[in-house]
This record gives C-alpha cells, sequence and structure tokens, in this order.
C-alpha cells in the first residue's frame, strides 16, 4: 500500500484513521486489524449484525465523516468476526445526490485504506435492465459505466498517488472468480453483468434505460462508481455485487419506489449474508494454508 503524504485532504483520512484505531483499543481482541471491507447498500445489514465481537463506531462521531440522511442506511462501521476473518463493514453510504460532495462520497474508501485494508466488496441496490436479471437476483459486476457522475478523483491528486489511474480491471477477476466458487458452496445462483452508476436521486426514464441497455450496462443504481474509482486509486482489490431489487423504468410494471426497494432489499438480504459469510470462510482458509 502506498504511503499518503500529507496535504489537506490526506491529512484528514489519517486523522479519521488515527481515531478510528484508537477507539478500536477499547473493542474484542482481534478485530483492529480487518482484513476485508465489505460497504452495504440500501436496506442490507444481515450480515454485520451477525459479527462475532462486534465493535460499532457511528460516522457522526468520527472526524471529517458525513452521515447519511437516506432511509435504509445506518452510518456505522461495524468491526467484528465472520466465519474467522476479520472485517469491516460500512454499514450505509453517502449519495452524491445527498452532498452534491464527491469528497464526501468516497472519503470512508481513503479511510479503509489508510487503515490498511487492500480487498473491498462493494455491495448496492440495483435495477434490473436485461431480461437474464429478476428481481432477487445477485449479480456480480465485471465493470461499470459511470453517468452523470463527476470523477471523483478531480482536482489535486493525493500526493504518492498516480494522477491517472489504470481502470481496465475496476473488479478483480481473481476476486470475481473466488466469489463465484463461494455462490456454488453456498447454493446461490449468481449472475455476472455491467453496472450503470447514475447520480439520482429521480430514478430513470424509460428512454435512458433503453440508452443504458443498448451501451451494455445490465443493471443501474446511485452508488458504487466513485467508491470502486477512489479504491483502485488507493491501490485496492474490488468486488461489486448488486443485489437486483427491481426492473429498471419501462420494464417493471409497477412505479418504482425507495421503500419498495427497501422491502426487496431485505428479502435478498439473507442470500447475501450467505454469501459474504462463505467468501470469509473462503479467505480465512487461505491464509491458514
Amino acid at each position: 500500500m502506498k504511503v499518503i503524504q500529507h496535504s489537506s485532504h490526506s491529512g484528514e483520512v489519517l486523522q479519521a484513521a488515527k481515531y478510528i484505531r484508537r477507539t478500536l483499543r477499547s473493542g474484542a481482541p482481534g478485530v483492529s486489524q480487518p482484513r476485508l471491507a465489505i460497504i452495504l447498500g440500501s436496506g442490507l445489514g444481515d450480515f454485520a449484525d451477525g459479527l462475532a465481537s462486534q465493535k460499532k463506531i457511528a460516522f457522526a462521531s468520527i472526524p471529517h465523516f458525513s452521515s447519511p440522511s437516506v432511509i435504509g442506511h445506518a452510518g456505522l462501521l461495524v468491526f467484528g468476526k465472520a466465519a474467522g476473518t476479520a472485517v469491516c463493514c460500512v454499514r450505509g453510504r453517502v449519495h452524491y445526490y445527498e452532498r452534491q460532495d464527491m469528497k464526501a462520497v468516497t472519503f470512508p474508501v481513503r479511510v479503509l485504506a489508510a487503515l490498511g485494508l487492500k480487498r473491498l466488496v462493494v455491495t448496492n441496490a440495483a435495477g434490473g435492465i436485461t431480461p437474464n436479471l429478476k428481481a432477487g437476483d445477485l449479480m456480480l459486476i465485471r465493470d461499470h459505466l459511470g453517468f452523470f457522475l463527476p470523477n471523483p478523483l478531480l482536482g489535486d491528486n493525493l500526493a504518492g498517488l498516480g494522477r491517472f489511474p489504470d481502470m481496465s480491471q475496476c473488479y478483480s477477476p481473481n476476486f470475481r472468480q473466488l466469489a463465484l466458487r463461494c455462490g456454488r458452496k453456498a447454493k446461490l445462483p449468481l449472475k455476472q453483468g455491467v453496472y450503470a452508476g447514475v447520480s439520482g436521486p429521480s430514478y430513470e426514464t424509460p428512454a435512458e434505460i433503453t440508452m443504458l441497455k443498448r451501451l451494455g450496462a445490465n443493471a443501474v443504481g446511485m452508488s458504487t462508481v466513485p467508491e470502486v474509482i477512489v479504491a483502485r486509486h488507493m491501490g485496492m482489490e474490488c468486488l461489486g455485487i448488486s443485489c437486483i431489487t427491481n426492473l429498471a423504468a419501462g420494464i417493471s410494471k409497477s412505479d418504482l419506489s425507495h421503500e419498495e426497494v427497501l422491502r426487496l432489499s431485505r428479502r435478498i438480504d439473507p442470500d447475501l449474508t450467505r454469501l459474504l459469510n462463505s467468501l470469509c470462510h473462503e479467505i480465512a482458509d487461505g491464509s491458514k494454508s
């Protein structure tokens, strides 16, 4: 992991990381140096709730962190263990449409990297675009399309990091193959596809969905892309998982609503939890070999 030299932004990242380390000293042993970070999207919290030796830190207590305002996003860091692997769960996220500030959106990822985490799983609730996806499916993200979103690397570059990071493998093929193997063991059929990230907060029009489909998108949502760009900038290996909570505009036969997204997220959450627990088990076994 490259060392970030001091700048205004990097100084804030290091302050936040220092606060988290200090807070973790009073928690259960063995969770202060997690091996895996997981961002849990809208309504997805079962996995974090099931962690052993939990230590929770509210976003609001961490220097320079912004708290989410959207229902279904708790705004907590939850440290603990799953299947023998120490993890850090980010329960909820700040979206670009809440702050119009990519620094706030991606700040937690910078801090995770500063804490020494090298692997990141990013989850989201998404609308299905292509016929092979239906509500309730889990889709591993193979690649993404970034639409209507400013690039989170605009502005001054952090000292010590490359100005033009390569994005040809945003989502690690090896990490994805590990997830597919875990899916088979957990008897969970996993789809794969391209995720389109848009700004929101309005849902897309049917014409926009038609455009995204023609451009190769399989699912669409309002997060993930900025976080993954910053994670790759920080040298982290990424896995993306979309929980398909609805069919997109023009495909769905009913009006889209956040309440419906949350309802379906809760239905999918047990499957996502099984997959993440299987993933943690594989990571723990790999460290023993």
